[in-house]
């Protein structure tokens, strides 16, 4: 079977009170749905976590108006470890989670009044889209961004994950992945300079290299119509300041752990990235058991150590109060799943 990357899954982000961190998600960003949640020992990342087994709590939550979720976790045995409060835009990481929007103004005003800690005014893109930046509680950075790839409509303003702002070192190493192994092939600009619209973040006011990636292919495939378009921007500081963003923590600490994408054909995905230059450090091989989801799940790092995870799922709870569970093992790899069947996923929605 030929590797299929079907979207953006998810976002990891570590927190030190996931039930707080969840209900704010579920009102600002409406990731109300929960696929699993899950405490267990994460066995599999000790390279990550200090060479010792770590429990933690764990809770995939989406937005059904489409997009990728959010992967919340947090350590039940350690108290997370809090990054520094003055991350540079640039530093070697994931900076910002995209968050798709279908009106931009609106979602803006809606948050100013809400007296949420807005980060810029309204600005465009070098793309020429409206959006703009937030951060959460936590100080985790999120920008806003118009959007025209939708699975269904509500009332709420935002969908899920579109899309990723990683700092890189260099980006021709970084384009080897994302663009040539990830699939990541359509470059909408390349350009250098001070931006306009990243002046008001900290310490943006020098010079970035800045390629926004997107995809050539219509993805097909198991929830891939929910997950969207997806993007990957690529920030590069010129002045060679940027450090690593999670130096001295844990995976699984505050922050933007990972980018999940999920896949088909998960062997074949493992000899392209190893062909590429990017071998799996961690590989569940068979399956995983996250609760009432099951799957293959898999790490490389980028070349400055940023964690992205492959998922390829086998079962799925559709509706988890009457025991009925979606088993993937067996489709068409190129069929998309019925969208009245991923709908049903929204009977677990938590309302506050």
């Amino acid at each position: 079977m030929e590797k299929k990357i079907c979207g953006i899954q998810q976002i990891g982000l570590g927190c030190s009170d996931i039930q707080q961190s969840w209900k704010w998600y579920r009102k600002y960003f409406n990731m109300d749905v929960p696929v699993f949640e899950d405490i267990a020992e994460a066995a599999l990342m000790t390279q990550y976590t200090g060479n010792k087994v770590h429990k933690r709590h764990a809770i995939l939550a989406m937005n059904m108006q489409g997009g990728g979720g959010f992967e919340l976790w947090q350590f039940t045995n350690r108290k997370p470890a809090i990054g520094a409060q003055d991350l540079k835009i640039g530093d070697f990481g994931i900076n910002m989670i995209k968050i798709k929007c279908r009106d931009v103004a609106q979602t803006f005003d809606s948050f100013k009044k809400e007296n949420l800690n807005l980060k810029s005014s309204l600005q465009k893109s070098p793309e020429g889209k409206l959006h703009f930046y937030i951060a959460d509680p936590y100080q985790n950075l999120f920008e806003i961004t118009e959007s025209e790839s939708w699975f269904s409509k509500d009332k709420n303003l935002t969908g899920g994950v579109c899309g990723i702002t990683i700092g890189v070192s260099d980006i021709e190493k970084s384009l080897k992945l994302y663009r040539d192994a990830l699939g990541y092939d359509v470059i909408v600009y390349d350009e250098t300079d001070e931006f306009e619209d990243l002046k008001d973040l900290n310490e943006a006011k020098t010079k970035f290299r800045r390629v926004l990636l997107k995809h050539s292919e219509t993805k097909s495939g198991g929830f891939s119509r929910l997950y969207g378009d997806t993007e990957i921007e690529l920030l590069q500081r010129t002045d060679n300041t940027a450090t690593k963003i999670y130096k001295n923590r844990y995976w699984g600490d505050v922050g933007f752990i990972h980018v999940c994408f999920d896949v088909i054909g998960m062997k074949a995905l493992k000899q392209q990235c190893a062909k590429a230059g990017f071998n799996f450090t961690v590989d569940s091989e068979n399956s995983f058991d996250m609760g009432k989801a099951a799957g293959h799940f898999a790490y490389i790092a980028d070349p400055d150590g940023t964690l992205i995870e492959f998922v390829e799922t086998h079962k799925v709870p559709i509706l988890k109060k009457l025991g009925i569970y979606l088993n993937l093992r067996n489709r068409n790899p190129d069929k998309n799943l019925p969208n009245w069947l991923v709908k049903c996923l929204a009977f677990a929605r938590v309302k506050d």
